[in-house]
């Protein structure tokens, strides 16, 4: 472990130059008391460093040295797949080989190439979760790819929406959806897909398995979320929008939204326009629905338009003035 963290120290002078030793300790999760025992060590080995004074100072390596060794080991390029998520790889155990990979290549590549890279680094950003909303839980997820990665049996303990059960899966894959994790597994010859966050407890089993002949598992998500979106959206509403509903629409329903309004009618007079839309069941329907506010109104399907009818009046009853409850006035003393 410390062989690896003197290399990632080297390659990080190297690529970045000066650094103080905070901020080399943020950078390798340690102390500054490891970092400075760290650079004598580079020092005795006879790597040229050099420590300047003053507030501009910090660590460098001495003026045209360069270190050829960055070969990188099987689990750091193994990695890097995960290069643009940094996050999703400390969640799977992978934080820490990554940065040694990325900053093996940097050293290895040519000057303008290594330069371009730390630019595009700079420039573009991917963090996965969607907004609003905290990351699952996922304790059991570096054990379960390590799984995926051995190909052993994984005994588990599940929560599901009916309640609790345990299985004992074959694990085909990993897949991050919106800052969700899903495993990707094999269950008595069948495929599912299960939410990472829901697992109670996961025991590795000695035993190893056989993936699938031909599995695939980009082909298998996509034909899943492909039927998922059939399952879901077997409805469709027949909508008026205002212009400010248009601007509402795509934030609320995604891609269907934005599909919805590229085949609208033409707006009429007051701007307002005519579309429809794939929505999910009713009960989930009118939920989405009213997230629009006055800015839309349902024409149909009938039974659609009546339940957002009756759910409205309710809210109406429910808020009334002589309904609201206002506090006694404080007792005069």
């Amino acid at each position: 472990m410390r062989a690896d963290r003197l290399l990632s120290l080297l390659l990080l002078l190297q690529n970045r130059g000066r650094m103080t030793a905070p901020a080399l300790a943020a950078e390798l999760e340690v102390s500054v008391r490891t970092i400075h025992r760290d650079i004598e060590a580079l020092g005795a080995s006879g790597v040229p460093v050099l420590a300047d004074r003053g507030p501009a100072g910090g660590y460098r390596l001495a003026d045209g040295y360069r270190t050829r060794l960055t070969g990188l080991t099987d689990t750091q390029a193994g990695s890097l797949f995960l290069a643009g998520a940094p996050g999703p790889a400390r969640e799977l155990g992978l934080g820490a080989d990554l940065a040694a990979a990325q900053l093996k290549l940097q050293a290895a590549l040519p000057a303008a190439l290594a330069e371009r890279a730390r630019r595009i680094q700079d420039r573009f950003h991917l963090d996965a979760p969607a907004w609003f909303r905290e990351a699952d839980p996922v304790p059991h997820l570096a054990q379960i790819a390590q799984a995926v990665w051995d190909r052993h049996v994984l005994r588990t303990h599940y929560r599901r929406w009916r309640g609790e059960v345990r299985r004992e899966l074959r694990p085909l894959g990993l897949v991050l959806k919106g800052g969700i994790w899903y495993l990707v597994a094999d269950v008595d010859g069948a495929v599912r897909t299960y939410r990472v966050s829901r697992f109670l407890t996961v025991d590795t089993a000695p035993e190893r398995f056989e993936r699938p002949a031909g599995f695939e598992l980009a082909v298998y998500w996509q034909e899943s979320t492909n039927r998922l979106d059939a399952v879901l959206h077997q409805q469709t509403a027949e909508l008026r929008l205002s212009p400010r509903g248009q601007l509402l629409l795509p934030m609320q329903f995604g891609a269907a939204g934005t599909r919805a309004l590229a085949e609208a009618d033409p707006a009429d007079a007051d701007g307002w326009v005519r579309l429809r839309i794939a929505v999910e069941s009713q009960a989930v329907a009118v939920g989405d629905l009213l997230r629009l506010g006055t800015e839309a109104e349902v024409l149909g399907p009938p039974e659609l338009r009546r339940a957002l009818a009756e759910t409205v009046t309710a809210l109406a009853g429910r808020y009334a003035p002589d309904q609201v409850s206002v506090p006694a006035p404080p007792a005069s003393p």
